[in-house]
């Protein structure tokens, strides 16, 4: 049987990465605060599914925030750990626009903690830069981002941050060293491919989404390399402030819903009788 949800991929890629870093180099999340996040994620999407009464109780979503934070978001607190996967969750409810929410839900809830504690943070070597871990990722986010016909947001974001950072150290003057330095980081990879190309937060069009992904780059290496307070990981505050530009995208170049698996279409009686504006144009 074929798997028409690309949400059990990014599970299978989340939960494969996320298995290769803690059992293999223990990347600084001990298992006490993944269980955490991973159950208050669970846990809010259980409380507001009650409390929404929505008709149907759907963990496949909270799962993958809850996995994304444990490969991300560091801290040494277990309340912290809590209260990211209770913002993260806690926001697709209570923050939605055209009956949609309107933020990736682990970007909302790394970003909030990043602004409001100092108690969290961002590791940016907890994965290395080997060429191995690099093609885990490339690998394992390729293949979410196709399953999800995303990978155009993706692609066109990676290229916007790779011209963005080269034409910047051209413009200073660096060796080309220093941005393929700054490439070299597994919370960017795991931001593009499994953040920023969230079918549900991004613009409906193609267009749009290429739109979209030059204002978040643009916007990140502003952030992220401007002399008066540079922000690191600035492409994760990017995507929280540009997110609230996708319903005006949307509406400047619109496209289809996107729907996570769609129906298959009801299989016709082969005895029933085509109405005549079915016919073949031979007939």
């Amino acid at each position: 049987m074929r798997i028409k949800d690309p949400r059990y991929f990014q599970i299978g890629a989340l939960g494969l990465l996320f298995s290769y870093g803690l059992f293999s180099f223990s990347f600084g999340m001990p298992s006490l605060m993944a269980f955490i996040s991973l159950t208050s994620c669970l846990l809010t999407q259980i409380i507001f599914t009650h409390l929404m009464k929505r008709p149907k109780l759907d963990l496949r979503s909270p799962l993958i925030s809850g996995l994304s934070l444990c490969l991300l978001l560091r801290t040494n607190d277990w309340w912290i750990a809590a209260l990211a996967g209770m913002i993260a969750i806690g926001s697709k409810f209570l923050i939605r626009r055209d009956d949609a929410h309107v933020f990736n839900p682990t970007n909302v809830g790394i970003v909030a903690l990043l602004l409001c504690t100092d108690r969290a943070w961002i590791s940016p070597g907890q994965w290395g830069s080997g060429v191995l871990i690099a093609m885990l990722f490339a690998c394992a986010g390729i293949l979410v981002i196709t399953r999800a016909s995303r990978s155009d947001v993706t692609i066109a974001f990676i290229g916007f941050f790779v011209a963005l950072i080269f034409a910047r150290a051209w413009y200073l003057g660096d060796p080309w060293a220093i941005p393929q330095r700054q490439l070299q980081s597994g919370a960017l990879l795991l931001f593009a491919f499994f953040m920023i190309s969230d079918p549900k937060t991004t613009p409906r069009s193609r267009a749009g989404r290429i739109v979209f992904a030059g204002l978040v780059a643009t916007v990140g290496v502003t952030l992220q390399f401007n002399w008066i307070h540079p922000i690191n990981y600035g492409v994760f505050y990017a995507l929280a402030i540009c997110s609230l530009a996708v319903p005006l995208i949307n509406r400047w170049l619109p496209g289809p819903i996107y729907e996570w698996h769609k129906p298959n279409p009801k299989p016709r009686n082969p005895d029933e009788t085509l109405p005549p504006d079915s016919l073949p144009a031979s007939a």
